[in-house]
């Protein structure tokens, strides 16, 4: 097991949404679940807990960050840990494109989520997260 904490938050400004996912996320063992409606918030909390964040679900618009900008504040400040991005739009935005293939962006939600199978893409990237952690103290050695 990493040192992580293992901190998933789901970042959306309609707070209804944020539960929902929360919830279906709560079942998942050895994580840590935050949701914020507010990014701004979920930002400050980002740069107190950079270490321990092994996945971030944001949602595209929200007012004063968008989800895109708050995804590049993840992988600036933890390189490791996975983000989602969801959205109930269709995309077509360059930035998104480059951050995608940039591995930025490493997967997309499309709303309405399916809650069901939720839980078990983000107890991936959790592993994921925990096994990088442990090849980069491997290589260290």
């Amino acid at each position: 097991m990493s040192n992580y904490n293992n901190i998933v938050n789901i970042v959306d400004n309609e707070l209804k949404t944020a539960l929902l996912i929360y919830n279906a996320l709560c079942t998942i063992w050895g994580i840590n679940l935050f949701q914020f409606a507010d990014a701004v918030k979920a930002l400050v909390h980002l740069k107190i807990n950079r270490k321990d964040y092994a996945v971030m679900i944001s949602d595209l618009r929200m007012p004063d960050i968008t989800g895109v900008r708050l995804l590049k504040a993840v992988k600036d400040l933890n390189p490791l840990a996975r983000t989602n991005l969801m959205t109930a739009y269709e995309i077509d935005d360059n930035l998104i494109q480059e951050y995608s293939k940039k591995e930025i962006i490493n997967s997309f939600l499309k709303k309405p989520i399916e809650l069901t199978l939720l839980p078990s893409e983000v107890n991936k990237q959790v592993c994921s997260i925990e096994k990088k952690y442990v090849d980069s103290l491997l290589r260290r050695k």
